[in-house]
């Protein structure tokens, strides 16, 4: 049996510290700032062996967008395990626990940045688009377009710099998390960094900046973090900044924003690919799939979905693996049941099953991924543990036509 409880300043921060060591995530006696960022972001959970924690889980709450409406929120920030506790299943449990509780107090769904694609798919978690990487020349960009003198920023603003990300240009899918000292703690593990942008002229607020990373590379690779904007206007002077940054920088490596293909902005992609092929460079995009989600309440999910195209009625059979994995004082088991779904203009759904209509039955990660609009549901039903008459999904195939989702945020 696992012996937990929630994270605990004095009795476990330096437990913490130790874990964190262990793992490579911190160096040095910082045990006191480990502790600040845990508390202030939301604190978590631990396992104990012998007395001690030797398992730690981190959370910290915000919103997801879902087409225009917005859900509450949770993302679990940190899973950690001391090597003397490796191979007893205290971290997925511990997990668990921690979305359990997320989902009492509230949040409609839970994300995760993965370790390894399988280990979180066991607790219900359904995995997420691929996201683009795109190293460039920036002296290739074809931005025309006059920029002024930036701002500098500096870590010292990180809540000017998070209240910037909280009110950036937000797409399906896309994820905010509350506390700035989230911000901060990205930052330092970072190594620090720093950015330049720009001021609204009527609030005195950041409206939009870059910010990248603390490199020693003299000519780059420059890893831009963030890449913040309002509107599209904001993101070509952004670009026209990092351009000029080419008398010395070589590459620039950034995270593609969902609603923007960058390949569309750079001079001879595919001849600098070649060219550059193999140095330290090179010119390209890659791709991963790092990030999941997992509905928690299915309730306030549909309610928040509004659908262009006829409605589609149906019987779900759910099945939540999230119950084998808590403990039996844990009051939230999950998801597993009957539903009559209706999605479309409205949705809902209601425990039960109607004769009349058609079953589809799914885990909760690939209802997840439906939902979003990860896959249709044609292909969720070769891949993942979706299935239902041919003609149900070609009608959810029609329906579901969601932009491409994106957190959009550091989990």
């Amino acid at each position: 049996m696992m012996t937990y409880r929630p994270y605990e300043s004095e009795r476990d921060k330096h437990h913490a510290m130790r874990i964190w060591q262990e793992v490579n995530w911190l160096h040095g006696d910082r045990a006191d700032e480990l502790d600040r960022f845990i508390v202030a972001c939301g604190g978590g959970w631990v396992a104990e062996v012998k007395g001690e924690a030797e398992c730690l889980v981190l959370k910290s709450a915000g919103d997801l967008r879902y087409l225009e409406e917005t859900l509450p929120f949770s993302c679990i920030t940190g899973v950690t395990t001391s090597r003397v506790a490796r191979k007893l299943g205290l971290a997925g449990r511990l997990t668990a626990v921690a979305v359990a509780h997320e989902a009492m107090a509230g949040a409609a769904v839970a994300g995760l940045c993965m370790f390894e694609q399988g280990y979180y798919d066991r607790l219900g978690f359904g995995t997420g688009t691929y996201e683009h990487t795109v190293t460039f020349n920036p002296g290739a960009l074809v931005v025309d377009v006059p920029f002024r003198v930036p701002e500098r920023i500096s870590k010292a603003q990180y809540a000017e710099i998070h209240d910037c990300r909280l009110r950036r240009r937000r797409g399906h899918g896309s994820v905010s998390l509350a506390p700035p000292e989230f911000t901060l703690g990205r930052m330092e593990m970072d190594g620090g960094g720093y950015g330049l942008g720009y001021r609204d002229e009527a609030s005195g607020a950041i409206s939009h900046m870059v910010w990248w990373g603390n490199e020693k590379a003299y000519h780059g690779p420059l890893h831009v973090r963030y890449l913040l904007y309002q509107t599209g206007e904001q993101l070509l002077e952004l670009l026209a900044l990092l351009k000029a940054q080419s008398d010395q920088i070589l590459s620039v490596r950034v995270f593609e924003p969902a609603d923007i293909q960058l390949q569309d902005l750079i001079r001879q992609p595919f001849s600098q690919r070649d060219l550059t092929a193999g140095g330290s460079h090179a010119v390209q995009t890659t791709s991963c799939a790092w990030w999941q989600m997992r509905i928690c309440d299915l309730a306030a999910c549909l309610a928040a979905t509004h659908l262009e195209g006829p409605t589609v009625r149906l019987n779900l059979a759910l099945r939540d693996p999230i119950d084998t994995h808590l403990p039996d004082d844990v009051p939230w088991r999950g998801l597993t049941g009957e539903y009559v779904v209706t999605m479309g203009p409205e949705s809902t759904c209601e425990r039960g099953m109607d004769p009349s209509l058609p079953v589809l039955e799914a885990s909760v990660n690939a209802f997840t991924r439906l939902w979003l609009g990860v896959r249709p549901a044609s292909g969720l039903a070769v891949t993942d543990e979706l299935n239902g008459p041919a003609e149900l999904l070609a009608k959810l195939d029609r329906l579901l036509r969601l932009p491409r989702p994106s957190p959009d945020w550091d989990m």
